[in-house]
């Protein structure tokens, strides 16, 4: 749905128009994978996929929820009532919002909201942090709050941190809230700190692939929240505060005081070995040199593959086939255990290298993927 048909349901669903509607993108990040939440380096970039929110102020402490995506009716909910693990359905994410802005010292009194998004959900592609952005944004719009995008991202970071329960880092909350048209966000977790690198590849004759391997994954899950975890671990037994501050130069050093913890041995040399594959992607890309990252992102699915663990067979026989077929390279994106992975290609190749990944999708057995192109688009807006 566009702006238009979002807001015409609102009206149809509450019986007046709109106040306005806003679009928060999805994102795909380009490298530094499971870094967010050590404190490290992560780039990704919007996509023109998105979640439109038709919105409206409410005064009298009523919450109702609507979402052209899930089946059933408008869903009614008390802001002064709404705590975490009270919800366990999709309205937990934009309750969760609301709940986060009102621990915040925000005078939220509620809203009548219709949603609808493009953004395909299970598929590593932050449908999540879509959806928290742009009800954040539109009761910052609607309530004068003034908050800038990266505050905006801390307050949907805790609420699906706290009110979901899913322990995720502020990658994807921050992508969607402040990437721009055109370029790559290379993000410091730690401080926030924000630099955009023009990301234009078809002015260079290439293109980057998604492919969707229609595998679900969720953040809420053990296997996730068990990285955190061991990653934390590690960070303890070296005596830093985070993984950020194991340098690249000193890794070796590093996994040698860990001794016979092997898991978490593999899990710091991801993430250091991830920031630093960041940085040397954001240095090519300033250099001109674009192509030269397809090697950097195959490194990048070796190390989430066989070091952090959170790849799968389907993601798996992406890169590998579409590095069979002329593939400049490519990885799995976003937090693994399905999802979607990403191919860089020149352009006279993406025809080949789509027709090969179906066709060996189909030989093994396994559902037919989707695969689109990544355009780096904008970050969360109004639109009416």
């Amino acid at each position: 749905m566009g702006a238009q048909q979002v807001a015409e349901r609102f009206t149809g669903l509450y019986g007046a128009e709109p106040e306005g509607v806003w679009a928060a993108p999805g994102r795909v990040n380009l490298i530094g994978e499971h870094t967010d939440y050590n404190d490290g380096f992560v780039m990704p970039f919007a996509l023109p996929h998105q979640a439109i929110a038709a919105v409206s102020r409410r005064t009298d402490g009523i919450l109702r929820l609507h979402s052209s995506d899930i089946e059933g009716g408008v869903v009614e909910l008390p802001p002064d009532a709404l705590e975490p693990g009270r919800d366990t359905d999709w309205t937990a994410y934009p309750a969760g919002v609301v709940w986060a802005l009102r621990e915040a010292g925000h005078a939220v009194t509620g809203a009548d909201v219709h949603l609808s998004s493009t953004v395909p959900t299970g598929a590593g592609l932050s449908s999540s942090a879509a959806l928290e952005v742009v009800i954040a944004l539109a009761l910052d719009d609607l309530y004068g709050l003034g908050l800038p995008g990266w505050k905006l991202a801390r307050l949907c970071q805790r609420a699906e941190n706290v009110y979901v329960g899913a322990p995720t880092g502020i990658m994807d909350q921050t992508a969607s809230a402040c990437c721009e048209q055109g370029h790559a966000l290379f993000l410091d977790t730690r401080d926030l700190s924000q630099q955009q690198i023009p990301f234009d590849l078809a002015a260079e004759g290439l293109r980057l692939l998604v492919v969707d391997t229609r595998v679900k994954h969720a953040h809420s899950g053990g296997e996730y929240g068990k990285r955190r975890a061991g990653c934390e671990k590690g960070a303890a037994l070296l005596g830093v505060d985070a993984l950020r501050d194991i340098p690249y130069a000193g890794l070796d050093a590093a996994l040698a005081r860990l001794g016979d913890e092997e898991e978490v041995r593999r899990l710091v040399r991801h993430v250091v070995t991830e920031d630093e594959r960041v940085e040397r992607t954001v240095a090519l890309l300033r250099a001109g040199d674009t192509r030269s990252i397809g090697p950097v992102l195959t490194e990048g699915h070796a190390s989430l593959r066989d070091d952090f663990r959170v790849s799968c067979p389907e993601l798996d026989l992406v890169v590998d086939t579409a590095l069979s077929a002329g593939a400049l390279g490519a990885r799995m994106t976003g937090g693994g255990f399905g999802g979607s992975a990403i191919v860089l290609a020149e352009t006279a190749d993406v025809d080949t290298l789509t027709k090969a990944v179906e066709e060996a999708f189909a030989a093994a057995g396994r559902t037919a993927p989707r695969v689109f192109e990544a355009v780096p688009s904008a970050g969360a807006r109004r639109l009416v």
